[in-house]
């Protein structure tokens, strides 16, 4: 072997083997092959990224802006400037009726850091968590990079992608150290009404080891007039072992400017603040103003988009529903559908080839059709696939028209 031939494999040995545990997002997957098709020249729709296609608002971008004007491009506290930790308490008040002081909320880059740090501050090794199934896809490689045990349990269609209370009973052992609550969900777009979380609750109730985390990110976009709660609104007992998650991605069209954040007790609290300390530190400065401004500033534009996204969700659940061999539920919340595409197993493509899982049905819309979805097994449950509807109804109603004639070529 030559000595360049050893320099080349060298690097290799560097990695570590937790990285084992883990694999790259498959949503970021799927995005990143869409754009490569694109570059290609090819008239790709993706329908695989869960963001708005609707611009910041004006007056959020505008506080960024005084805030470079301003100087305020500094580091700041690791977990929040004063004015961001009082207007993230003053909105859980004012929305959840969540009482929490500054130190007991933390702000990151993005819901995704947040829950990353509150996972590696609490898992040891062989600590359980609860994950209701289908499931954001980061969840489980979260919980084995921390050396946790992730415990999927399957909510079917029957139960409207739901978490049964005997099914959380079940699930729970001595060991187990979190649920993990995704309500509305990506990527079924399932919303926990405040009966279904009482439920829940009063199964938590008799398991005072198990911690809750409720991942609100897409608390804001409901429709159909359900109304939203979160677990320790409905159950005040639960406050003080439960972490609520939130964001200000996906309401505030805000994916890029990376701004999450969590309230929960001040120890667990100042245990994510620590390991964030030797991460990233504090999130942007510029993205902190901002993030004030959205808090605290008008809010009315959400029922605009709130409505565009309704109409969205109407033409998708309709247009695939239409379509042989696929289902579709309408989802109370979020930006996806989750439609079934069990009836499209073991038929042949017009090339010969069988499809014979959502991940080679997935793989011929994009190849085909050149539509970009995300096979149901990357959540955790088979025969499904996700499609997000946050862009405009004409590449909507477009892409539809291509899956229609993509199935119907189907034998």
């Amino acid at each position: 072997m030559t000595n360049l031939a050893l320099k080349q494999e060298a690097p290799m040995s560097l990695i570590a083997n937790r990285l084992n545990l883990v694999k790259p997002s498959p949503t970021l997957v799927v995005t990143a092959k869409a754009a490569e098709l694109k570059a290609a020249g090819k008239d790709v729709i993706g329908l695989g990224a869960g963001e708005p296609d609707f611009d910041t608002p004006d007056h959020i971008k505008k506080a960024a802006i005084d805030a470079i004007n301003s100087g305020q491009t500094k580091y700041t506290a690791v977990a929040g400037t004063p004015a961001l930790k009082k207007a993230i308490c003053d909105k859980f008040k004012r929305e959840n009726n969540l009482d929490y002081a500054p130190n007991q909320v933390v702000a990151g880059t993005g819901g995704k850091q947040v829950i990353f740090n509150a996972l590696m501050a609490t898992i040891n090794a062989g600590d359980e968590v609860i994950i209701p199934a289908p499931y954001w896809v980061s969840y489980p490689d979260m919980v084995l990079f921390a050396e946790g045990k992730p415990v999927t349990v399957n909510c079917p269609e029957e139960q409207n992608f739901k978490l049964a209370p005997a099914d959380l009973e079940k699930a729970i052992t001595p060991r187990t150290k979190w649920l993990i609550l995704n309500s509305p969900s990506n990527p079924t777009g399932a919303a926990y009404s405040q009966a279904e979380l009482r439920a829940i609750a009063d199964v938590l109730l008799k398991h005072p080891q198990v911690w809750i985390m409720s991942d609100d990110i897409y608390e804001h976009l409901n429709y159909d007039g359900f109304k939203f709660m979160t677990i320790a609104q409905v159950e005040p007992k639960l406050y003080n072992r439960t972490l609520t998650v939130n964001g200000l991605s996906k309401a505030y069209a805000m994916t890029g400017w990376r701004l999450g954040y969590a309230g929960g007790p001040k120890e667990l609290i100042a245990a994510i603040s620590d390991i964030q300390s030797h991460s990233t530190s504090n999130p942007c400065s510029i993205t902190q103003a901002a993030g004030v401004a959205a808090l605290n500033g008008p809010q009315e534009f959400l029922q605009d988009w709130k409505k565009s996204f309704a109409q969205r969700r109407n033409l998708a659940v309709k247009a695939l529903s239409d379509i042989p061999g696929l289902t579709c539920k309408t989802p109370e919340g979020a930006f996806y559908v989750f439609p079934s595409m069990k009836g499209l197993l073991g038929k042949k493509t017009p090339s010969g080839a069988t499809i014979n899982s959502c991940t080679e049905f997935c793989n011929y819309l994009l190849e085909d059709a050149l539509v970009a979805a995300v096979q149901g097994s990357a959540f955790g449950m088979g025969g499904y696939f996700r499609i997000s509807y946050a862009t405009s109804e004409k590449l909507l109603t477009d892409a539809m028209a291509r899956i229609k004639k993509a199935c119907e070529a189907l034998s």
